[in-house]
Order: structure tokens, then sequence, then C-alpha cells
């Protein structure tokens, strides 16, 4: 490609992550921390500043205070060089209505590339889990000539009722496009498998703002990229896909090459989660290669003490974070992200705990997510007992307890 200055990337953030509840009752699904100390936001961002894609607008919505925070005081470019990162919540410039669906909000703000004037518009999810060289993908739109290029990955048969769904004709060239179908036929050379859409989009830009006002004068579309917009262009014959699994991205492992995780339900967040505490991670978070970026944590370095026979601080095939205690406490295949305190005789197995959690003398904390300044009293226990657990938290479909923002756990 000839420069990536022509390209202005989006990234679609108004996401409410119903299915993430309760961990997104007060915040936006990408504002979601993840691996200890970063956003899920962190992601898309990371891989298209790391692609030298530097004009980046965040379209936010949903309970965005603390996305824009996030992004306001991590996501900062040189403006010597016209470079940002900037959240746009919804400023209604259409009028008196919220977004309608994920093609709604670009419509809405078609302000922002008129002042741009870029040649091509990167649609990103803000909530994927992976690392991604955005170049590759726009160097194959552009030799392609298409109006949308579709990142897309197989994925297994059954889990096709989660994703839009790419049927490929000649070449790279999309035939059939169907979103969230029950019952898809597989692929040629894998009946098991079908071919996925990532939810990240190249445009060439006229092609965009053509289909974005049909779709705006559409009353029955649901005004949605997936649902409208890519089954528009490849019924216009103006669609292709590229196959993520071609996507080399510098520093990657053989076991992780090609990840990608939609963390959209409590089961899938946990399982990425604890992608990453293997001691040969399915998804490394130190390709220094390739870095994922966040907001730098004020906090001193992780600390563990007591060496006593009946008190030891120790921890496991885990993750700890800057502020951590570990004071006689043990954890085992864990994220602890920053400013949590593990005390006397507490035990944290495969868990994830956020921001400031502390577990009291005793505590037992299994196959949990705990979310900020919970404190799990003296003696107490999560994922100890099922029926206290479904009595007082959410659990997801595969048994693991959640525990909303600030609350407090005792008894069990």
């Amino acid at each position: 490609m000839r420069g990536v200055a022509r390209v202005l990337a989006i990234v679609l953030a108004g996401g409410e992550g119903k299915r993430l509840m309760p961990l997104t009752l007060d915040r936006a699904k990408p504002a979601v921390p993840f691996g200890g100390q970063y956003r899920l936001i962190d992601f898309a961002l990371s891989n298209l500043a790391n692609g030298g894609i530097l004009r980046i607008v965040v379209l936010t919505q949903y309970k965005s205070h603390s996305l824009d925070l996030h992004v306001t005081r991590t996501w900062r470019m040189s403006t010597l060089l016209g470079n940002y990162v900037a959240p746009v919540p919804a400023q209604m410039r259409r009028g008196r209505q919220w977004f309608a669906g994920s093609a709604d909000a670009v419509f809405q703000n078609l302000n922002i590339i008129g002042d741009e004037k870029p040649e091509y518009v990167c649609v990103f999810g803000a909530d994927h889990i992976y690392r991604m060289d955005p170049r590759q993908v726009l160097d194959e739109h552009v030799a392609t000539g298409a109006g949308l290029t579709v990142a897309a990955i197989r994925v297994p048969r059954w889990e096709a009722h989660h994703f839009g769904v790419i049927s490929v004709g000649e070449g790279t060239r999309i035939a059939r496009f169907d979103e969230k179908p029950s019952d898809p036929p597989g692929l040629p050379d894998a009946p098991d498998q079908v071919f996925a859409s990532m939810g990240n989009y190249v445009f060439t830009t006229e092609a965009l703002i053509d289909a974005l006002h049909a779709d705006a004068a559409n009353d029955l579309s649901r005004h949605d990229f997936g649902g409208d917009i890519v089954p528009a262009l490849v019924a216009a014959g103006d669609a292709h896909v590229y196959d993520f699994s071609r996507n080399d991205v510098p520093g990657a492992t053989e076991r992780d090459r090609g990840y990608w995780r939609d963390v959209g339900t409590l089961d899938s967040y946990y399982e990425a989660s604890m992608d990453l505490v293997l001691v040969h991670p399915v998804f490394n978070l130190y390709n220094q290669q390739w870095p994922i970026y966040t907001a730098g944590v004020q906090l001193p370095p992780a600390k563990f003490v007591f060496e006593d026979h009946d008190r030891r601080g120790q921890a496991f095939d885990s993750l700890v974070s800057a502020g951590v205690i570990i004071a006689g406490g043990t954890v085992r295949r864990s994220v602890l992200s920053p400013g949590v305190r593990v005390e006397s005789g507490a035990l944290v197995e495969d868990s994830v705990l956020m921001d400031g959690v502390t577990v009291h003398p005793g505590g037992v904390v299994r196959r949990a997510i705990v979310d900020k300044n919970v404190e799990v009293a003296a003696g107490s226990g999560l994922g100890v007992d099922a029926d206290f657990d479904r009595s007082r938290f959410a659990v997801s479909e595969r048994g693991v307890v959640v525990v909303g923002k600030g609350d407090k756990v005792t008894g069990a």
C-alpha cells in the first residue's frame, strides 16, 4: 500500500454487552477490564497503532464514562503529525435519536469522514481479543479493488449462530453472507467449520458512504453492518474476504498465531482469561514486537509476604499485576488485577480478580470472575457451594460464578 495517511479508522464501541452482565452493569462492554491491567478496547486500538493507522475515532454510546476516560487518558498521539485517538459520543446529528445500529452510528458521524477525506476507512469492533496487522488487510483490499473487505476466521459450525457466515465464490469474492444463521453448510474441506466474520471491515470511502446513505433511506433496515451493509455489498458483487489465518504478526508464536476470541459471554470471557495463564499461553501478552498498550498504573510492584510453615504468600501459573499483595495466601491459575489483596490462609484458584478485590483470611475463590472492589469476607467462599452462589450471584452456563462491582461475599 502507498501509505497509511489516507486511512481513517472507526472503532465501534457503543455496545451494551448484555450477555456480560453484571460486568457491564455500569460500563460499556469495550471498557471491561481484561488480562489484569487492560481494557477490551486496548486490543483493537493496539492493532491499529502497531499497524501505523494513527487517525482513529472511537464511537461510544452506552454508559461510556469510564470508556471515554480511559481512551482520553491513555490513547494520546502526536498532534504534530495530525494523529489522534478521539472518543466521539452519540451527538444526535441527524435527529433526536440514539444510534439505531452499528451502521447508523457511522452514518450519524459521516461529518468525520467528510472532514478527514480518507480514501479508505477501517471499521473495527472494540471488544475482541486478538493480534492483527491491519496493513496486510489494507494491502489486499487495495489490490482487489473491492468496495469492502471483510476479515474472517474459521470457527466450529455449532458456533455459527453467533457470527456472520461467509460463503466464498471466485477468488476472494464473497458469494453469500448470512448473519447469525442457525444451520449453515460447512466448508467444502471442513464440514464441521464455517468462515465467520470477525467484525472488522475495510471500505473504500466512496463505497461506504454510498452504502450508508442507501441503508439510511431503507425503513426496513436494522442499520447494522453485519445485517445490512455487508449483504448489500455482497449482492452488488463488491465484497471480498480476507483470511485472517494468513495474517503474519511479528513475534507471534505457533501457539497463538491466528488467535481471536469474541468475549461476548461470561464463559468466553472467562476462557479467554484462562488462555493467558498457561506456561505456554494460548494468547501471549509478552510479545514485545507487537505490544498491547494500556494506561500506566501508578502502583508499587507486586509483593509476596510470609514464609511460615502454615502461612506462605505464593502464586503459581498466574498473572499478578502491580500493587498486588499476597500476604500469606495462595493463588493458582488466576489473573490478579492491580491492587488485589489475598490475605493469610486465603485460596484463589482458576479465577479473575479485578482491581481492588480483597480476599480476607481463610476466604476461598474458585472458578469465579470478581469485579472491582469486592470484598470476600474471612472464611467465606465462591465456587464452593453451587446453591449458595446461584442464590446470591450470577452464574454462567458453565458454572463460573460472577460477582458485580463493589459487592460483598459473606457465608458459604
